[in-house]
């Protein structure tokens, strides 16, 4: 069975509704990347270096990452001489096949990670105008549709008009949201929050924090210091911290989760604007370059668009006319 036709069928046990949500998301990166690559296999008869040259650009420039590019052409080339493949129509599965595998990573818990015996305590992360607010929000409501109790705090007191967009996003989801003033110590807000999730026994608190202080030390400081208060008040936790990355930011996501993986312990990637850039392979990228799995990705602007990570359907949606062309077309005599 190829591929292709394995790949349906696991699809096919899954929600239509999800399916939907990722071709559509990633329409742009789809059209781009797949688009270049069937002008490849047109341009090419055959499997040469000319071939792997031009597919090696056409994957960097979708923000693949030169890394994991040049990792993933070794591989194809090994592939390619296992199978003795010689027609490049018959590579387009391979590579399919292979970018599965990148995305996939043996031992990765892609799932939200919850306290089941009492509360969870979520720490989200990231530079201003990643969309941490909306992620919030959208997360918030997706776990009060699980019939959790969730709390937020509103942490980020530098940013001018922070604390009011995250009461918007509570207002609009029905989630408190516990504040101070603009300015305010952020470990102090984090701490009420803290006490006021213990006292309603809350099942979840969402924290927000700041993206921008005088530099990265103070940012990264302010977050250790946050973390401390969180640890002393509910051992184990958090029990998540989330960096939330603008994929249309491409490689300057990829050094963002560095930074932030190096100073706070991040559990999970939240992989925002995904259906507004052609450079989806960043989510290749941060998976193959960074032992973080991806544990959301924003495929639209409804409050249901944030998606939890699956390589099935990121895989899918990205090689969708491939995958849902008929049997014979995928196949050569």
């Amino acid at each position: 069975m190829s591929f292709f036709k394995k790949l349906k069928d696991k699809i096919t046990n899954q929600t239509t509704e999800v399916t939907d949500k990722f071709k559509q998301g990633l329409e742009k990166t789809r059209n781009s990347v797949v688009g270049k690559m069937n002008e490849l296999v047109y341009k090419y008869r055959k499997v040469d270096e000319d071939f792997f040259e031009e597919l090696e650009e056409i994957l960097i420039s979708a923000d693949v990452g030169v890394t994991t590019v040049m990792e993933l052409i070794d591989e194809l080339k090994d592939e390619v001489r296992l199978r003795n493949i010689k027609d490049t129509k018959d590579i387009q599965p391979v590579i399919s096949e292979k970018l599965a595998e990148l995305l996939e990573k043996e031992g990765d818990d892609t799932s939200l990670n919850l306290n089941e015996n009492g509360l969870s305590v979520i720490l989200v992360v990231g530079v201003n105008g990643v969309g941490k607010t909306t992620t919030i929000g959208k997360l918030s409501n997706q776990l009060k549709q699980q019939g959790k109790s969730v709390l937020l705090a509103a942490g980020d007191t530098f940013r001018a008009g922070a604390i009011d967009q995250l009461e918007v996003w509570g207002e609009r989801v029905g989630v408190d949201v516990i504040k101070q003033q603009e300015g305010s110590d952020p470990a102090a807000v984090v701490y009420d929050a803290l006490q006021s999730a213990k006292s309603r026994q809350a099942d979840v608190l969402i924290c927000d924090t700041a993206g921008r202080l005088q530099n990265k030390v103070n940012l990264m400081n302010e977050l250790e210091k946050v973390k401390r208060v969180i640890q002393r008040e509910v051992p184990g936790a958090p029990h998540e911290v989330l960096l939330v990355l603008d994929a249309t930011t491409g490689q300057n996501a990829l050094s963002q989760a560095k930074t932030f993986g190096k100073a706070t312990d991040v559990t999970g990637i939240v992989l925002t604007k995904l259906d507004g850039t052609a450079k989806g392979g960043i989510v290749l990228a941060i998976r193959h370059e960074l032992d973080i799995p991806v544990k959301y990705v924003g495929l639209g602007e409804q409050v249901d668009d944030l998606q939890p990570f699956d390589a099935d359907q990121f895989v899918y949606g990205l090689f969708k006319e491939l995958i849902e062309a008929p049997e014979e077309q995928n196949t050569h005599e």
